[in-house]
């Protein structure tokens, strides 16, 4: 699928980094170092602009290495950029941790998966159909 892209940013496009990578990598694109303090949350630019088709969007989720490592998540996981969106994408991080952490220019901070979607369209029904699990919900089956 080719997909159209503006790259502001001082950085290379986003690339799968194997044959089978769901993800692309998104890199900071900021003028200097910025840093979070313990539960502080930033908006973090990718200088990126993309032109979606209709159907699809871009999911933009954490990265594990910066989870587990540092405790750096994005706010808004999956954060999701419509296929009418033409604004820079940026990133919602969050840092979890309990030490400040420092983003650099060009640090790998999110991951964005492009994805199929469909719009629903609902049906207003009296009743829904029976199933084994019913209303049965969070623990329902004792594990």
């Amino acid at each position: 699928m080719k997909i159209r892209i503006v790259n502001k940013s001082k950085h290379p496009l986003p690339q799968y980094e194997t044959e089978a990578s769901a993800g692309m990598d998104l890199r900071a694109n900021i003028d200097e170092p910025v840093q979070m303090a313990p539960l502080q949350r930033i908006l973090i630019p990718t200088g990126l602009f993309i032109e979606l088709p209709v159907g699809y969007e871009a999911q933009v989720r954490p990265r594990s290495g910066l989870a587990i490592k540092h405790g750096i998540g994005v706010l808004n996981s999956p954060g999701t950029i419509d296929a009418d969106y033409r604004g820079e994408i940026r990133v919602i991080l969050v840092n979890l941790s309990n030490e400040t952490y420092t983003v650099k220019d060009g640090d790998r901070i999110a991951q964005m998966i492009i994805s199929a979607h469909v719009q629903a369209q609902w049906e207003k029904v009296e009743v829904l159909s029976e199933t084994q699990r019913g209303a049965g919900g969070f623990g329902h089956t004792g594990k």
